[in-house]
C-alpha cells in the first residue's frame, strides 16, 4: 500500500505535470520502477524462495 502510494505520488513528475517536471522526470521514473521491482521481489520472490528452502530442509 505504501509502495503504490509513492508510485502514484511520483505519476505527476514523470507525466510532466507539474511545474519543474522536465528535471525531476528521470528521477520519477527510476522511483517508480525501483518501487515496482521492490514489490515484485518482496510478494513473489521471497516467498518462492522461503518455499523452495523448506521443501528442500523437509527432503533433506
Amino acid at each position: 500500500m505504501t509502495s503504490l502510494a509513492a508510485g502514484l505520488g511520483m505519476f505527476p513528475l514523470a507525466w510532466g505535470i507539474s511545474a519543474g517536471a522536465d528535471m525531476l522526470r528521470p528521477l520519477a521514473v527510476a522511483v517508480i520502477g525501483a518501487l515496482a521491482i521492490s514489490v515484485l521481489l518482496s510478494l513473489i520472490a521471497t516467498p518462492l524462495f522461503y518455499c523452495l528452502m523448506w521443501r528442500g530442509k523437509a527432503a533433506g
